[in-house]
């Protein structure tokens, strides 16, 4: 096997170690509509987020984009099949024919510059409770996002990624990096409990900093009501199962960002 193919699978299979592989794979699993890399495979586009981005292109198709790969980066490689044209047996005629694999480097958006791309320009308001993320030690940033996903917290990079302006995406975001440091570190995966925490706890802030609930509150509903069924709860019991917790994020939070008294959160 290609020695490079071989590091790229090897770096995958460490990755379930470190539980990052549930994430990345729900965010391959809904490509973002107008980039190169939604042609891709599935298993390539788990290496791009895997890697830490969710745009990642060759060489030429940055130039096309008018950026250039920043001097010193270090590309990703991607598994990519290579074909030859062989005459069939039967038929005679020309077909394609899969030969082997090999790993093309490609370089990820964190490392060009250049033009702004369109998602480059979404502009995040000033959001509320930002200054507790800043204490912290986690940017915020905005991203390509698609229908299935708005935004994530990553404890590895110390970041929380936004693929919209609404408030309560970010206050799911800095509920999951608060329950973090509640917990002394989150399980990895979409954890129900977590998902419900963080949602909770969004919700709860939006009504604690004045933000209008009626259109979430719904959507809040749901999305709770999605995890209680793993839990073979309804989602009313799946909220008072996690009150507790989801009240020491809220104070945690609105003490500032102070985590240095979890006992006291």
């Amino acid at each position: 096997m290609n020695e490079k193919v071989r590091t790229v699978l090897n770096t995958i299979v460490e990755k379930f170690k470190t539980g990052e592989i549930p994430k990345a794979v729900a965010m391959a699993s809904f490509p973002i509509p107008n980039l190169p890399s939604s042609k891709w495979s599935f298993m390539n586009r788990t290496i791009m987020f895997l890697s830490g981005t969710g745009d990642a292109r060759g060489f030429r198709q940055w130039k096309e984009a008018d950026r250039y790969v920043k001097k010193g980066s270090k590309a990703i490689h991607i598994i990519v099949p290579c074909f030859k044209k062989v005459k069939g047996e039967k038929s005679g005629k020309d077909k394609e024919a899969l030969q082997y694999f090999k790993a093309t480097p490609v370089f990820m958006v964190e490392d060009t510059d250049g033009e702004a791309l369109e998602y480059q320009m979404i502009e995040l308001p000033n959001l509320p409770l930002i200054d507790v993320a800043n204490a912290w030690g986690i940017s915020v940033k905005a991203i390509p996002g698609n229908y299935r996903y708005r935004g994530y917290y990553s404890p590895a990079r110390e970041e929380i990624a936004l693929a919209t302006p609404e408030e309560k995406t970010f206050f799911h975001e800095l509920a999951h990096a608060g329950h973090d440091k509640v917990i002394g570190g989150l399980s990895p995966g979409q954890d129900p409990i977590q998902e419900i925490v963080a949602e909770l706890s969004a919700q709860a802030l939006c009504h604690l900093v004045g933000k209008r609930t009626k259109e979430t509150l719904g959507n809040t509903h749901q999305y709770i009501e999605g995890y209680a069924k793993k839990l073979d709860l309804n989602p009313y019991n799946a909220c008072l199962r996690v009150l507790g917790e989801t009240e020491k994020v809220l104070n945690l939070i609105l003490q500032g960002g102070d985590c240095h008294d979890k006992e006291a959160a």
